[in-house]
């Protein structure tokens, strides 16, 4: 396989020193939380939820992963436990699905922009893409009829996202159904990546894995949580004789996840409800923030996102931002639209990310930036 590094890690905020950055506008998840934020529970071995990390045996875990956080994932729906193997991240379960369902000559579907590894995974692996390209004069919104004509005999699985990434667009439920059909019909999966799904704004679609054995959900802890340092991600599918091939090649990358990591997890989201209101409100304030100033100025357009925590506006002359002076004069970071294979006068924008105050400095230096040419 011929690795390349993507521009959106070789330019990210922590590669290029979080410190350099005053308003960091770049992230593409809520705001990072600390060790202290997780509620552990008593260390009184009287307490009846009695626990002390430091008695955590440092052993190989459960290699599918930590039962107890599988079983909090699909509290509440008709999956079980066993649907669900956590990962390295989302990133982790993205490139266990595409090395296993891939082989060179294969063909995907894939839905663009997107997140990079969705699509450099299977480039590296030598498979073809056939882009279904997302346009802004069309709100973003998924043509269903281009999915059926990219379909050939070796396609093997098409890829959304929902919220999308970057445009925070969401799917509709007849959009996903439509979807389902489709993968269903001619045998193939589909890879739903919902790392955004607990930030939708208006109704929240069931886990996209429940519906059918033809779909794989993936999702993680970095972007609505702010636990991107946990490094815990999962994949959902009810084919458990593909959960088995799942599992292998987990098992000959990193044989189980890290202990620590999986417990702090389980701990975090055995307490969600407490996090989860606290943070909803916060993104909601930040959504009105970013909506109302792009209301205000007149420089930038942007399709409105329907959930998540970053949007994707563009120059309305399309005149591509000096992004350079936009960090060194104004302390400002954005992701440029290269990060998405879009033209540079599109940029993601992240509003969960930062301070409320960083977030009007920020969105004020875009526009100054602009005016400054």
């Amino acid at each position: 396989m011929l690795y390349r590094r993507m521009p959106i890690e070789v330019e990210s905020p922590e590669q290029l020193g979080y410190d350099s950055i005053r308003n960091n506008l770049s992230e593409s998840s809520y705001t990072d939380a600390f060790f202290r934020d997780i509620e552990l529970d008593s260390a009184d071995p009287n307490h009846p939820g009695a626990f002390n990390l430091r008695d955590l045996v440092l052993c190989y875990g459960d290699h599918a992963g930590h039962p107890g956080l599988r079983q909090l994932i699909v509290d509440d729906t008709s999956l079980k436990k066993d649907d669900v193997l956590l990962t390295i991240g989302a990133a982790g379960a993205l490139f266990i699905i595409a090395t296993t369902l891939l082989e060179k000559g294969d063909e995907l579907i894939v839905v663009r922009p997107n997140y990079a590894t969705n699509i450099e995974t299977p480039l590296a692996i030598g498979a073809a893409i056939k882009y279904i390209d997302l346009q802004f004069e069309e709100g973003f919104q998924l043509d269903i009829e281009k999915v059926k004509a990219a379909l050939t005999p070796k396609t093997r699985y098409i890829s959304v996202t929902h919220p999308h990434n970057p445009t925070g667009v969401c799917l509709s439920a007849e959009e996903q159904r439509s979807l389902i059909n489709i993968a269903e019909q001619h045998g193939i999966y589909l890879l739903v990546d919902e790392t955004y799904r607990d930030m939708v704004f208006g109704e929240q679609l069931p886990i996209a894995a429940t519906h059918s054995e033809r779909i794989i959900s993936v999702s993680s802890l970095s972007k609505t949580y702010g636990l991107p340092g946990l490094r815990t991600g999962w994949l959902i599918c009810r084919d458990q004789k593909l959960m088995e091939q799942f599992l292998a090649a987990k098992e000959q990358i990193h044989i189980c996840g890290p202990v620590i990591d999986e417990e702090l997890s389980f701990r975090y989201l055995l307490h969600r409800d407490k996090y989860y209101d606290r943070i909803r409100k916060d993104i909601k304030e930040k959504f009105t923030i970013t909506k109302n100033w792009m209301e205000r100025q007149t420089h930038f357009e942007w399709v409105e996102p329907q959930g998540g925590c970053v949007c994707f506006p563009r120059t309305k002359d399309k005149h591509t931002l000096d992004y350079k002076l936009l960090l060194e004069k104004y302390g400002t970071y954005v992701g440029p639209g290269h990060w998405f294979d879009m033209p540079d006068h599109y940029m993601r924008i992240g509003f969960g990310w930062p301070t409320k105050e960083r977030l009007e400095e920020g969105l004020a230096a875009l526009e100054n930036c602009l005016i400054a040419r």
